[in-house]
């Protein structure tokens, strides 16, 4: 006898009620038990709250960046002195003796000195920003935070290392006759308004490294090419005095952001740099500076908060 298999019939399926109320969405049943997107970005209040909050963590990771940073080595902390001092020492030979950048300078050591610890200030935060997402992965996969502190302590990190610099800047100052005075306070705002600015740009430069780590592998060249136009190594208004440039080219050379707060530190420091060093409006340039570069930065760093860590 043959078997014949036949195909069960197909289920029927039942048919909701015609009064049955629509089944919910996702979204619906997550806003019914009050669930919330994993890593969602904050409103920028809250998010500024948040960093706020994480102050004791930024001063804390900075802290420990700036004591393991030259832990391996046999002079451990002195080099964060040694490293910026050697830069001037090289500095001086090729533009003070070789290029004679010093002729015409007053207390030319001081000033150029004076300039390597400020800008190396800026150069150091920028670089350390632009890798302060892609070189933290892990711990920006594995605990939640607002990601902003890690830049903002990179820079924390770099002004620290600045004021243990300034220690051997007092000593320089008053082994070439450079007198104490009261304009020396000056240099506390300076440095304040330096720090905004620097975080702020660290910011904007930890989002492009985020997306872009090749970024990282640019960022020296163009540093570098700054640090020249920025008078590092040479004043500004005395070698633009005698030479017919264009009046954009002067604007942009006195405005640039690195030279302004480089020449109110010298300002504070350096009794033979006058006033009339300076370009028109330098305490507004400074802190207009900062406040773009603070809060820009703040708000488009912000705005990518989601997309950090992923991909």
């Amino acid at each position: 006898m043959s078997q014949v298999l036949q195909t069960p019939p197909p289920a029927a399926t039942a048919s909701p009620a015609p009064d049955a109320p629509p089944a919910e969405t996702p979204a619906q049943l997550a806003a019914r038990y009050g669930l919330s997107v994993s890593g969602a970005r904050p409103s920028l209040p809250e998010y500024g709250r948040q960093l706020w909050a994480r102050r004791h963590f930024i001063r804390a990771f900075a802290t420990a960046k700036l004591t393991a940073q030259y832990s391996q080595a046999k002079l451990g902390q002195l080099w964060q002195v040694a490293n910026p001092l050697l830069n001037a020492a090289v500095y001086f030979l090729i533009f003070g003796i070789l290029l004679g950048t010093k002729r015409g300078v007053p207390d030319y050591v001081p000033f150029l000195v004076t300039g390597v610890f400020v800008w190396t200030f800026t150069q150091s935060s920028i670089m350390a920003g632009t890798r302060a997402i892609s070189g933290n992965l892990g711990l920006v996969r594995a605990l939640h935070f607002p990601r902003a502190a890690l830049p903002v302590s990179f820079a924390l990190q770099q002004l620290q290392q600045l004021l243990f610099s300034m220690c051997a800047l007092v000593v320089i100052l008053l082994a070439f006759g450079v007198p104490p005075a009261a304009s020396w306070l000056l240099a506390v705002p300076a440095l304040v308004l330096q720090f905004c600015f620097n975080a702020g740009v660290a910011m904007v430069m930890a989002r492009w490294g985020a997306r872009t780590p090749d970024i990282a592998q640019l960022m020296p060249f163009v540093l570098r090419t700054w640090m020249y136009v920025s008078g590092v190594m040479w004043s500004i208004d005395h070698v633009t005095r005698d030479r017919d440039l264009p009046h954009l080219v002067l604007l942009a050379l006195r405005c640039n952001p690195a030279a302004v707060y480089i020449d109110l530190m010298r300002f504070a420091l350096i009794d033979s740099f006058h006033a009339s060093g300076l370009p028109p409006h330098v305490w507004a340039l400074a802190t207009g500076w900062a406040l773009l570069a603070g809060v820009g930065g703040f708000v488009y760093f912000w705005k990518a908060e989601e997309t950090y860590g992923r991909g």
